[in-house]
């Protein structure tokens, strides 16, 4: 049977739009219990992910591994949360979906445990890979209960709460981790989820219930399974190490690239056309949904450019220590948190559209004033900067994640979350590589126009050489020593220019990614808040 004839019956037997989720009128009984432990667990995994990356330098030391070994501890870890991130909706239903929440709460305490009590590389990146498999079911399980457990009139504020966790964790975690493995060692980073992931399990325990409608599959689709984890898994690898082996120079990257479009291809193709699917590609044919998931992408490519360049913008270039950098984006942080909590009120009465396009203003607004700094800027340059992108991230990702899911029925929630959160994380993915790139390209390219207006035969530039020479020689060096050092900083300062510009270049590109958005949006139908109860269907 082809995925033409399977659509084709599809649309023919087609009730009108499945009826919207309707929770009880005042939501679950401990609603707010329940959002607290759901945010816990999303946070805890948020913030995982982040606070690793502080740690690596002082895993290498400690473990003996070299940087490309080390880099391991983080792959290993991403490529087996993205790859079960989409099957979540399919694994809650087969396990129960409370059962599956627990147990991978307790997967993911576990062996965080194991991670910190690690004694070998190979045995880190063994349990970081187990870690993941865990730590890929916190987030979008969380989103499902939230949206389920509280009222449609308030499943704006649900939304903020969840986007709490999400936005505020990668800001909490480089701070934290910073400071715990300068302070106790780095595998503090795993014993401190802990006592938070025993809290959110006995919490959910407590206050969360499998759904009525659940149903067991009736089946296991093992080759659903492995097409996904070829396709996503080879994707995800190019991604993490194209930059690194030159993309498609690499011959690797090459077969990579290949093996990850033919069985992509493939798993559509076998989940559209079997009777049990594992991933249910079929939610995608409501408007909201691949409409809010195109959204996504976008935001999250955009998004992406501004939260992976400028950490590593203040610590290379401004010499700024993890700690210190976490203090400059706390700001930013606090104002997103403001800006959902007060836009999670507004989704009922104001329309999603409008919200999402002055977000996304203000986001590149923020983005056009980042553009501007220079090596001498100080942490006080960024804060309005930062400010505006916290609350413009706010009032873009409350509305268009409430939007997105409105439509979908009880039974189709839970793959529905999976797969807009399995396409904002692969947007985000995408993001940094396309920047990793970029980055790399601009610098090189603006060092080399740089590089033209310095010449031996230029009176500015022998003048600065001589200034930096007579300078070293006067803190000790001879002659000779002091002309060749002169040369390495003029040159790591010429090098520091052309970074300068190229980081304006890429928040200037961010900027018009997110600005991107605003026209996709009149493929939104909804006029309405999604907490309301009015939609235009046609």
């Amino acid at each position: 049977m082809s995925v033409a004839t399977v659509l084709e019956q599809e649309t023919e037997e087609e009730q009108p739009l499945a009826e919207p989720i309707a929770a009880p009128p005042e939501g679950a009984p401990h609603k707010y219990l329940i959002a607290f432990a759901v945010v816990l667990a999303a946070l805890m995994q948020v913030i995982d992910s982040s606070i690793v990356n502080v740690a690596l330098p002082d895993m290498m030391g400690n473990l003996g591994a070299s940087l490309d070994e080390i880099a391991w501890v983080s792959t290993g870890y991403i490529l087996a949360s993205v790859i079960i991130i989409p099957l979540t909706g399919w694994l809650g239903d087969f396990f129960g979906r409370k059962r599956y929440f627990v147990g991978s709460i307790i997967l993911f305490t576990v062996t965080s445990f194991l991670c910190g009590a690690s004694g070998s590389l190979s045995e880190l990146v063994f349990w970081r890979i187990v870690q993941g498999l865990g730590g890929g079911a916190l987030m979008t399980v969380s989103q499902a209960v939230l949206f389920e457990s509280f009222p449609r009139r308030e499943a704006g504020m649900a939304m903020a709460l969840f986007g709490l966790g999400v936005m505020v964790g990668p800001t909490i975690g480089p701070t934290l981790g910073g400071w715990l493995t300068d302070n106790y060692g780095w595998p503090w980073i795993f014993y401190v989820n802990l006592p938070v992931g025993v809290l959110a399990a006995v919490m959910i325990i407590a206050y969360v219930h499998d759904p009525e409608h659940q149903q067991k599959p009736a089946s296991i689709d093992y080759i659903g399974i492995a097409f996904l984890a070829v396709s996503v898994g080879s994707l995800q690898y190019l991604l993490e190490y194209g930059q690194r082996e030159d993309w498609f120079d690499s011959r690797t990257m090459t077969i990579l690239a290949i093996t990850s479009a033919i069985t992509g291809v493939a798993l559509i193709w076998r989940e559209l056309t079997t009777e049990h699917p594992v991933i249910d590609f079929r939610v995608l044919k409501h408007r909201q949904m691949w409409v809010g998931t195109l959204l996504g992408v976008v935001m999250g490519v955009g998004l992406y450019a501004s939260v992976f360049t400028l950490p590593v913008f203040l610590q290379s270039n401004l010499r700024m220590t993890a700690q210190q950098t976490g203090i400059v984006l706390l700001p930013g942080a606090l104002a997103t948190a403001v800006s959902m909590a007060v836009i999670g009120r507004l989704t009922n009465k104001v329309d999603p559209r409008i919200l999402i396009t002055t977000g996304a203003l203000l986001f590149a607004g923020a983005m056009f004033r980042l553009s501007r700094i220079t090596g001498e800027s100080g942490s006080h340059d960024f804060f309005w900067s930062l400010i505006m992108r916290g609350v413009g991230l706010g009032m873009m990702f409350v509305p268009l994640t409430t939007i997105t899911l409105a439509e979908l029925s009880h039974r189709e929630l839970p793959q529905g979350t999976g797969l807009y959160n399995f396409f904002r994380q692969l947007g985000g993915s995408l993001g940094i590589a396309a920047i990793a790139t970029l980055l790399s390209h601009y610098t090189a390219q603006f060092r080399a126009i740089l590089a033209e207006h310095i010449s031996i035969g230029d009176p500015t530039t022998m003048t600065r050489i001589d200034m930096l020479t007579r300078g070293l020689v006067a803190k000790g060096a001879d002659q000779w020593t002091a002309r060749a050092r002169a040369l390495e900083l003029l040159d790591r300062q010429l090098m520091g220019q052309a970074s300068v510009i190229a980081y304006s270049r890429i928040y200037v590109l961010s900027a018009s990614l997110i600005l991107g958005l605003i026209p996709l949006l009149l493929l939104v139908r909804q006029t309405k808040g999604a907490g309301g109860a009015q939609h235009v269907m046609e």
